[in-house]
């Protein structure tokens, strides 16, 4: 029975990474630890599509004598891709929370809603 788990360990820690992701993103009020919890989340969808492409025992997809298993490249071509897109996910939203800091001066979102239902205003700039 532990050799089976042992075996689908990545799905495991996939699952983990990306419970622990979302808690963060939801429990957290600070908006830098909530851009690091979508960061862990994003990994565990990463670990999630490139987990299966890869075959014990399989090769490169080039034709060649010798081989008969062959590994599926699509999956890490895929997640190549998202790591891009998730690193200008990232830096864009860097950029707002640095512009919300500007604006209320402060990255809590408690304090930021609270700022903007005051009757003053809040911090708009």
């Amino acid at each position: 029975m532990l050799a089976h788990i042992w075996s689908h360990f990545d799905y495991w820690a996939m699952i983990f990474l990306a419970m622990a992701g979302l808690f963060i993103v939801i429990a957290r009020g600070n908006l830098i630890k909530k851009l690091v919890g979508l960061g862990i989340f994003q990994t565990s969808v990463y670990l999630l599509y490139v987990a299966p492409g890869k075959i014990v025992g399989g090769t490169a997809p080039i034709v060649a004598e010798g081989f008969r298993v062959y590994s599926n490249p699509l999956p890490h071509v895929l997640i190549l891709t998202a790591i891009v897109v998730g690193v200008a996910t990232l830096a864009l939203g860097l950029a707002l929370v640095v512009r919300i800091r500007e604006a209320y001066d402060s990255i809590e979102e408690d304090e930021i809603l609270r700022r903007d239902q005051a009757p003053d205003g809040g911090g708009e700039a």
